[in-house]
């Protein structure tokens, strides 16, 4: 009896005009479009709190860290120039493969790992809600976006920083296409302008042998991961020039890794440190280099 009545009563209501019925939009206003919750407007305070916070804790230091050491063990170096650091800092490596983010994350020492987030692609990492939520509980993971300069992500990155949190951020702006770096991007000299905290350079080797870019596939084999002095903007230089500095840096850390100390030494005061960028030319003569290069690391 109640559904009849229901339905005769429905059927009453629509020959009626608004206010008895839902309004009709004007055809001749365009609707406004329905602001998105994801990407660089997905609002990751909740992976902050506590227990989000504890969870992450657990997943990084219980099952991170041990298969991290079981399928591509890292050899950590320079971790004493962080000894002088206070913290909070921004930690910028170069980026050739997602397992990037873990490795350097189970490397750092526990005071910088659990207060750290790290800065992810919005348009790759939080396009989708499950992936958002996955992100940024496993990693504490926030929306930046890479592709152009947005005033929302770079804020909320400066207000995290300014509270406490460490960062890690990949200054290419996505993983090398081909396992050669890509030019360090200067939004990292930006952060470092509006918090005034140190920059670390980090240099990470190894990664894409074990999980190359487009490949779901993990091979076992050795990382490293080797952290440099922190460097501090000056108070005239230029964003780009800071960045460039910041690369040339992780230059530095790699002829470290692939001779010596003191070779790298020698090389930075000649001006002679090799980058990463490979030789110009064709595809074919820049992946031989780069495998006779990965064949050299030790």
């Amino acid at each position: 009896m109640l559904e009849e009545f229901t339905s005769i009563l429905k059927r009453r209501m629509q020959g009626l005009s608004f206010p008895y019925s839902k309004p009709t939009w004007p055809g001749s206003v365009e609707r406004p479009l329905k602001a998105s919750k994801l990407g660089v407007n997905y609002d990751s305070a909740w992976s902050r709190r506590y227990f989000a916070r504890l969870a992450r804790a657990g997943l990084i230091d219980w099952v991170a860290r041990p298969a991290i050491g079981t399928l591509a063990p890292v050899r950590v170096h320079g971790v004493d120039y962080l000894d002088s650091v206070d913290g909070p800092v921004i930690f910028a490596a170069n980026h050739s493969s997602h397992l990037d983010t873990v490795v350097l994350l189970t490397s750092l020492p526990d005071r910088f790992r659990h207060r750290c987030l790290v800065a992810a692609g919005a348009d790759y990492f939080f396009d989708k809600t499950f992936k958002a939520h996955l992100w940024s509980l496993a990693t504490g993971a926030i929306p930046i976006e890479r592709n152009r300069v947005d005033r929302k992500s770079a804020n909320l990155a400066i207000e995290l920083i300014d509270q406490g949190w460490n960062l890690i951020i990949f200054p290419e702006g996505g993983r090398s296409p081909d396992g050669w770096t890509q030019s360090f991007k200067p939004g990292v000299s930006y952060l470092a302008k509006k918090t005034g905290v140190p920059i670390v350079p980090v240099y990470l080797h190894g990664t894409r042998q074990v999980l190359p870019k487009d490949s779901k596939r993990i091979t076992h084999g050795a990382t490293k991961v080797v952290f440099g002095e922190p460097l501090h903007l000056e108070p005239d230089e230029d964003l780009r020039d800071f960045a460039t500095r910041i690369e040339t840096k992780v230059y530095e850390l790699a002829h470290e890794t692939d001779e010596s100390w003191w070779k790298a030494r020698q090389g930075a005061a000649r001006g002679t440190t090799p980058n990463l960028n490979g030789p110009k030319g064709s595809n074919w003569r820049r992946s031989w280099e780069l495998k006779a290069r990965d064949l050299d690391f030790k």
